[in-house]
């Protein structure tokens, strides 16, 4: 009984100095086959994990709101209220954008494009609205892009940590192909880091700056002027002649048409004459 106690401790001695003298062979092992990669893999775990470390650790970000007007409304005076825009526009630290001016049959009108603070947006209109009666129109809108924002910002990081590890890949590449190959996927990445980073750029600008389109007009003397009886005879006979004259002028274009006419009747009696004398 004590021999077999004996062999079976002198059994368990052997397999764990064995043991000790295996695992730094599979060690080199792992880290011999970690030198070969696979694009796809190296990009798929980074933005799993990427993701995954945006979701697991929500944190309060502040909201990004696009805010956007369009203010239509009847002044008396043009001049004194573009000289007001311009006022307020200049306290509240914008600029003119766009600025045009025109007249049609019933009004002068002028419309006026204006950026500014998304902070001195509610000024603005509060200052604007001062002295007008009521608005044709007053379009005030608030589009919240909080969640585009954030998920740009989590896709570019996720992008531009993926661009580090193609980056260290490159470093390590043994031979041409497989430069070119990282080299091409860093191409990719990169395209799409300048997209995101666009997109990324076009919101903070529509965040940070608001846009106001104001257009305001002033009736003309013209409009609703009543037009006599006696007038809207005169009228009436000025329109019955220009429309025989213009009559007459259609006639004189169709001139060639009634030449053929009468000479097509000139040949056809002609024609029957004949016939009828030989009968």
């Amino acid at each position: 009984m004590k021999f077999f106690s004996l062999l079976f401790f002198g059994l368990a001695l052997a397999c764990s100095k064995s043991g000790d003298n295996y695992a730094p062979e599979s060690h080199d092992k792992i880290l011999a086959e970690s030198n070969s990669y696979d694009f796809m893999e190296v990009e798929e775990s980074l933005s799993v994990g990427s993701e995954i470390s945006v979701i697991e650790k929500p944190q309060e970000v502040e909201q990004k709101i696009i805010k956007t007007a369009q203010l239509e409304f009847e002044t008396k005076d043009l001049d004194a209220t573009h000289v007001k825009i311009q006022e307020l526009v200049n306290q509240l630290k914008g600029y003119v954008q766009d600025d045009k001016s025109g007249k049609n049959y019933q009004q002068l009108y002028r419309t006026v494009t204006v950026r500014l603070p998304s902070q001195n947006f509610q000024s603005f209109i509060e200052g604007i609205s001062e002295g007008v009666e009521y608005f044709d129109r007053k379009d005030i809108t608030r589009q919240d892009v909080t969640e585009e924002f954030v998920d740009l910002e989590a896709r570019l990081k996720a992008k531009r940590e993926l661009e580090n590890r193609y980056l260290d890949l490159l470093k390590k590449a043994k031979n041409v192909k497989e430069m070119l190959e990282i080299e091409r996927e860093l191409s990719n990445i990169r395209e799409e880091i300048e997209a995101k980073q666009g997109r990324l750029n076009y919101l903070k600008n529509k965040v940070s700056l608001s846009s106001i389109t104001l257009y305001f007009y002033k009736t003309t003397s013209e409009t609703g002027v009543t037009v006599s009886y006696g007038q809207k005879m005169t009228n009436a006979i000025k329109g019955g002649w220009d429309g025989i004259s213009v009559f007459f002028l259609g006639l004189l274009y169709l001139w060639p048409l009634f030449l053929i006419f009468g000479i097509a009747v000139f040949i056809l009696r002609r024609y029957l004459k004949k016939k009828k004398a030989k009968n």
